[in-house]
């Protein structure tokens, strides 16, 4: 029984628990960190690559089908970007360079695509299997090569950018183990190889994300 009417507004007596001071301090962690701070320049500088992305993504997708699709590959690319460049610091695991890593991200976009396309727009995906002005014999050929090469492509996407991930790490990686072999003389261009390789390396990170995620966009604006 309560001694008085106001004891259970006492934080020593409800519950008899010492973090009852803890629901105080919900509001600062649901809060969005946007409220408390004014935005910096990395996150104008993140919003402004966004729009950047983003427009360039719009140009590929018709504006009946537009729907805001597009952020879902510019975050596709932002994803990829990430995971390339994290894997370019030491004792760092590049997931981007596993095959069935991007098989998981190029596997269910394409088969998310064909799905729709196919249900809503069948007879546009059976047109696009017949190239336009091609011979009426070579026709069963043509349906079945396009046919082959709409089942591989997100295999391709996976594999091409697994590829060039592993290249050039592993050509980085043989550079630096020949290391020890070498005098001072030939140490230093080897250090200058690599300086040189990472530069590039850095750029391919920038680049396969981009070439990711622009196919993807032109395999979804084909099933519209």
């Amino acid at each position: 029984m309560m001694a008085n009417l106001f004891s259970s507004f006492d934080p020593s007596t409800s519950f008899h628990s010492s973090l009852n001071w803890t629901s105080s301090t919900m509001s600062i962690i649901l809060s969005p960190i946007l409220y408390w701070m004014i935005p910096s320049r990395w996150i104008m500088t993140w919003l402004k690559l966004t729009m950047t992305i983003h427009k360039e993504f719009k140009i590929l997708i018709p504006k009946t089908s537009y729907s805001g699709s597009t952020l879902i590959f510019s975050s596709l690319l932002m994803f990829i970007m990430m995971n390339n460049f994290m894997g370019l610091f030491p004792y760092v695991f590049t997931c981007t360079s596993h095959l069935n890593f991007n098989l998981y991200l190029s596997i269910p976009l394409w088969t998310s695509f064909m799905i729709f396309g196919w249900m809503k727009n069948t007879k546009h995906m059976l047109a696009h299997l017949v190239p336009q002005g091609a011979p009426n014999v070579l026709l069963p050929f043509l349906v079945i090569i396009e046919t082959i090469s709409n089942m591989i492509r997100p295999g391709t996407l996976a594999i091409r950018l697994t590829a060039n991930m592993i290249a050039g790490h592993l050509l980085i990686t043989l550079l630096s183990n020949s290391g020890n072999s070498l005098n001072l003389m030939t140490l230093n261009f080897l250090i200058l190889a690599q300086i040189i390789l990472l530069v590039l390396e850095s750029a391919v990170t920038i680049i396969q994300s981009y070439v990711f995620s622009i196919l993807v966009t032109l395999y979804s604006s084909e099933v519209t």
